[in-house]
């Protein structure tokens, strides 16, 4: 009995911890270089428009799905590009229903 006690607080300790670990890290403000697209008009993926930035993270692709007010109005830039503009963007990560989202602080287009 005291086992199962011990192995449960254990286990809820764990649990504490990882929330506590992924709120902090959703704070943190990160910049990416990527490719800002559409994700309805230019990739398909989505059934109404949305700005995406497509980038290269740990030598994997990953789509960032971008909110705020600067990725709205940046997002009249993009639509219907189907090679879409390279872009610095700044701001912190989330997941969300399997998504990376990038809550947008700054966004600039890489000339």
């Amino acid at each position: 009995m005291q086992k199962l006690n011990l192995t449960l607080a254990l286990l809820a300790g764990l649990a504490v911890t990882s929330l506590t670990t992924t709120a902090f890290a959703a704070d943190k403000e990160v910049t990416i270089t990527g490719t800002a697209l559409c994700a309805k008009c230019a990739l398909h993926t989505a059934d109404k428009c949305e700005t995406v930035v497509q980038a290269t993270t740990d030598g994997k692709a990953v789509t960032y799905h971008l909110t705020g007010k600067e990725a709205k109005a940046f997002h009249e830039k993009i639509c219907t590009k189907t090679e879409g503009e390279k872009v610095t963007v700044t701001g912190s990560v989330t997941g969300k229903d399997g998504k990376e989202m990038m809550h947008v602080t700054k966004i600039e287009e890489v000339k």
